[in-house]
């Protein structure tokens, strides 16, 4: 009669296990081995040995290694997350010790969405800029992500603030007001309507419209239902990208559509119709839970709006 294996019980996790988990978190952000040597600074057969060794201590494959890279296992996917949990726990702790010492060292983990370095007004930039000026000892580590996974990110600890727009807020976090950005709907030089001085409002409605994958207001949602949507992007990047198709029109801020719009490679359709406001917030966790890096992050925002 067969018995079940009975796995091995964590009871401690020591430096060497947080070592591996370290490890483990690079290797598949990096998508390989063979990508991961220059960024962990060893080589393919050590890495291999230890991601081995991370394996047994847990009692579970984490991950395959294929031609495609790496594939995580169920039981990988939930490590993974509760990686992200443990190393942010980890850095909250550090820095709530600098606090006491009354030294600002430690991470910034900000996420941000794209394209918001096109902004004029550099809230962000500038606040960034002098936190590091503040203490050399300050890591600003920024990643680029969708509104959706900035928020899970900052309620699971992963980032410490996020930039998103301000579309149904979620319960439990706070979001504090960073810039308005103005969007238009464009079509490129090579789409049908640009020839149009004022084309007529019917056309623009039969045209192939692009449109975000992210949670919109009841307004917006209301203008994007006029139109022929028969296409998603994810970001304003892929919107812009089937925008100069000369197949699709789309919506794009006013700041990011500039580039091509001064090259006359696009324009606006029926600018005083088709707009919107979209309010781009900081969010974190309530202020309570503020470290003192955040806190003087969000000092220098308050006052670049002064």
């Amino acid at each position: 009669m067969q018995t079940k294996k009975k796995r091995a019980l964590i009871n401690q996790i020591t430096d060497f296990d947080i070592k591996l988990i370290r490890l483990f978190k690079t290797v598949i952000e990096c998508g390989s081995y063979t990508a991961a040597e220059s960024m962990l600074g060893v080589t393919k057969s050590a890495i291999s040995i230890q991601m081995s060794d991370l394996e047994k201590r847990l009692d579970m494959k984490l991950c395959h290694r294929g031609r495609g890279g790496l594939t995580l296992t169920e039981e990988g996917e939930a490590v993974l997350s509760l990686s992200e949990v443990l190393l942010a726990s980890i850095e909250q702790f550090r820095s709530d010790v600098n606090q006491i010492n009354n030294e600002l060292r430690g991470d910034l983990n900000i996420a941000l969405v794209n394209n918001l370095v096109t902004q004029p007004q550099m809230r962000v930039t500038h606040a960034l800029k002098d936190l590091r000026n503040l203490s050399d000892k300050i890591n600003i580590n920024i990643t680029m992500s969708t509104p959706s996974d900035i928020e899970k990110g900052v309620i699971d600890g992963r980032f410490h603030v996020g930039a998103v727009p301000s579309n149904n807020k979620v319960s439990g976090l706070e979001y504090h007001p960073l810039y308005t950005e103005q969007y238009y709907l464009y079509c490129s030089d090579e789409h049908p309507l640009f020839s149009y001085a004022k084309p007529d409002k019917a056309l623009v409605e039969q045209s192939n419209t692009v449109i975000t994958g992210h949670r919109m207001t009841p307004d917006v949602a209301l203008i994007y239902q006029s139109l022929n949507c028969c296409a998603t992007a994810s970001d304003h990047e892929g919107i812009a990208f089937l925008i100069l198709t000369g197949t699709y029109i789309g919506f794009l801020p006013e700041h990011y559509a500039e580039h091509w719009v001064a090259k006359n490679r696009m324009k606006k359709l029926l600018a005083k119709t088709y707009k919107f406001n979209s309010e781009i917030n900081l969010v974190t966790k309530p202020a309570a839970l503020h470290n003192q890096i955040l806190s003087q992050f969000l000092e220098f925002i308050q006052n670049e709006r002064a």
